[in-house]
C-alpha cells in the first residue's frame, strides 16, 4: 500500500475502529496484511512475514468484523464517492466441516418403511411358508 493510499484510508478506518483499552499495534501493517491476504485468496498462515504475525491480522479481521467495523468502513467509502468492485466467493473449492457429511438425512424412516412394505406384498406374492 503506498503512503497515498493510506493517508486516504487512515482517517475512515480511525473514525470506524472499535475504541479499546489501546490502539491496534502497527495497524498499516496489520491492514495490509487483511488486504493482501484477501486479494491473494490465501490462508491466513500464509501472509508474508513482513506484514506481521498472521495470527494479528486473522484477529482484528474476526474482531472487527464481528463489531461491524468493516461494514462501517464500506459505507463510509461509498458517501465519499468511492467505487467499490464485486465480488464473487464460490463456495464449491472450500472444505467442508468434517462432521458435514455425517448428518442424518430427513426421510430416512420413509425409506425403511417403504422397504418393509415392499418385502411384504413379496412375501404375500410367494404365498405361505412351508413348514
Amino acid at each position: 500500500m503506498t503512503d497515498e493510499q493510506w493517508a486516504a484510508l487512515e482517517p475512515l478506518i480511525e473514525e470506524v475502529r472499535p475504541r479499546g483499552k489501546r490502539r491496534p499495534q502497527d495497524l498499516r501493517r496489520t491492514i495490509e496484511a487483511i488486504i493482501w491476504r484477501h486479494a491473494n485468496g490465501a490462508k491466513w498462515r500464509a501472509v508474508p512475514a513482513e506484514l506481521g504475525p498472521w495470527w494479528r491480522a486473522a484477529q482484528l479481521f474476526i474482531r472487527w468484523g464481528q463489531l461491524g467495523a468493516w461494514e462501517r468502513l464500506l459505507e463510509m467509502a461509498r458517501a465519499r464517492g468511492v467505487e467499490l468492485g464485486m465480488a464473487f466467493l464460490d463456495g464449491s473449492s472450500i472444505r467442508a466441516h468434517h462432521k458435514a457429511a455425517g448428518a442424518r438425512k430427513k426421510g430416512g424412516h420413509q425409506q425403511a418403511a417403504t422397504a418393509r412394505k415392499l418385502s411384504a406384498a413379496r412375501g404375500e406374492a410367494l404365498g405361505p411358508k412351508p413348514a
